[in-house]
């Protein structure tokens, strides 16, 4: 029997309960983002639909273990930590990500969630604060970008633009002055390591007419690119 017919017939207790696929559940420092530096529960998920060459990450593309969002919060709420930050992957591509995030809003967290851009965020609960990608040129997913996504940002939100070329600079600079975007949210940009030196972002940011934030990745001068950090 599906789902519809369960809830029309009213045994709403027969209906599975919601799930997603996890591929780590850690605790550790935001690295990016405004909340740079705060002690952050990650909660990870699996998948995503795209396959961006400079993806750091790749890990949480496929397997992982399926968990339902009670338990999830169960283990969020064990580590004390005020912050929580859902990424991925793409935790949109999974739907009951949505209900994941309400339900760590509703414990009193403060819910941050990191998404590609290309899928659909109208239906983000309001309380997160949103971390949204716009994929350059070099990622070779560029034109995975739904810029429809910048009308359902709230002025809290971020956009994060990950350069790895003086061309996606470029472009990032078109793209700001094309949206409004640095009148709109904060944009930080963030160099591809290994292929833009942080002083040369430092350099084109200094230069630019835009209001944009030079930003590095915090854990990766801690750690390296070690999962669970």
């Amino acid at each position: 029997m599906k789902a519809a017919e369960l809830i029309a017939e009213g045994d709403v207790a027969a209906l599975p309960a919601p799930q997603v696929r996890v591929t780590e559940i850690f605790r550790s420092l935001q690295g990016e983002s405004n909340s740079v530096g705060w002690p952050t529960v990650f909660v990870r998920l699996t998948g995503c639909p795209l396959r961006c060459v400079y993806c750091d990450t790749a890990y949480a593309f496929s397997g992982g273990q399926r968990f339902g969002i009670d338990a999830i919060v169960e283990q969020v709420v064990g580590h004390r930590t005020r912050h929580v930050c859902v990424t991925g992957g793409e935790p949109l591509a999974q739907p009951a990500c949505l209900l994941l995030l309400s339900e760590l809003c509703d414990q009193g967290h403060a819910v941050s969630l990191e998404t590609s851009g290309a899928l659909d965020i109208s239906g983000v609960d309001p309380r997160v604060r949103i971390v949204m990608d716009l994929k350059t040129p070099s990622s070779g997913e560029v034109m995975r970008n739904l810029m429809q996504n910048l009308d359902h940002l709230k002025p809290s939100d971020e956009i994060k633009i990950v350069i790895g070329s003086a061309q996606d600079f470029q472009w990032a600079e078109q793209m700001v002055r094309e949206y409004v975007l640095d009148e709109r949210f904060d944009v930080l940009v963030s160099p591809v390591f290994g292929a833009v030196e942080p002083l040369q972002l430092a350099e084109w940011v200094l230069g630019s007419a835009h209001r944009m934030r030079c930003q590095l990745q915090l854990h990766k001068m801690i750690w390296g690119n070690e999962p669970g950090h």
